[in-house]
């Protein structure tokens, strides 16, 4: 039976999936969780620390949506405040202090778009994310591994290399919400998965990701060891980059543009003339 885009968002959302922390603790060695924004509080649902990969010193940060009940009430089911935006920023920049690559692992639906986030400024927050990580000079590294919903994504995913699982998921809004705004039906959600082009076959071939990641073995340790040899080696590649921030630059800025499009035209072009 053919797999439907709406499939893959299921299966980006089940359950059973392994998270962030899952990762943290099975990937990596030697864990040291730090807390806090310094500025308002510490937010769960994003976890960040140090630790090492195959021996070597890296900074790594996940976005946390628990696994029962009562996880994902503390984690805010993956939705993360402001504060746990600019503590993933606050740990970047110690990354780049110390000279560390950053790996990042993303499973979210969205930011948490309640009023007390809007007030200690959400937008903010992922806007500095986006500006702040387009220029650290060190490695970064993002993997979608569930979910990946718009901004509060994007917001641990400007990277030198992008990667997914096999049915992650990547998309500008969910497929609910797409749908209530089309069509004001929800139940519509399938026609709008499809439209959106969210599957990880999708963004590879919009040369929006780098890699995709097979889950025959999803969870047991080969898979996680499997992981952390490729992480290791494109983290030593990348650290011997000389022009990564260029290099990051557009990757970004070529998002998007048409194989027959040329970087000659001006990007006012389309524009009305307002002078002779």
């Amino acid at each position: 039976m053919t797999q439907t885009s709406y499939d893959r968002v299921k299966l980006a959302r089940d359950n059973g999936r392994p998270t962030g922390l899952d990762y943290i603790q099975n990937v990596f060695k030697d864990f040291l969780e730090l807390h806090g924004d310094r500025r308002f509080a510490d937010d769960p649902a994003i976890v960040g620390g140090i630790a090492t990969l195959c021996g070597d010193p890296v900074t790594v940060i996940a976005i946390e949506k628990g696994h029962n009940a009562k996880e994902r009430s503390l984690r805010n089911f993956g939705a993360p405040h402001p504060e746990g935006y600019r503590k993933a920023l606050r740990l970047m920049k110690q990354a780049e202090k110390f000279g560390r690559p950053i790996v990042c692992f993303i499973d979210t639906s969205g930011a948490y778009c309640g009023i007390g986030a809007e007030e200690r400024g959400q937008g903010q927050a992922i806007g500095e994310n986006l500006m702040e990580m387009s220029t650290l000079c060190v490695p970064i590294l993002s993997i979608l591994i569930g979910e990946g919903g718009s901004g509060g994504a994007l917001a641990l995913a400007v990277a030198d290399r992008v990667w997914m699982l096999q049915n992650a998921v990547y998309s500008v809004i969910s497929p609910e919400g797409c749908a209530s705004i089309l069509w004001k039906d929800a139940s519509k959600a399938a026609d709008a998965a499809a439209s959106l082009k969210l599957t990880a076959e999708d963004a590879q071939s919009l040369g929006i990701i780098e890699r995709i990641l097979p889950e025959s073995d999803l969870g047991q340790k080969k898979f996680y060891d499997r992981i952390s040899l490729l992480l290791h080696d494109e983290l030593k590649l990348l650290s011997a980059d000389t022009d990564l921030i260029g290099k990051r630059y557009a990757r970004f800025r070529n998002l998007g543009v048409s194989a027959v499009e040329t970087h000659t035209r001006s990007p006012y072009e389309h524009l009305p003339k307002l002078l002779p």
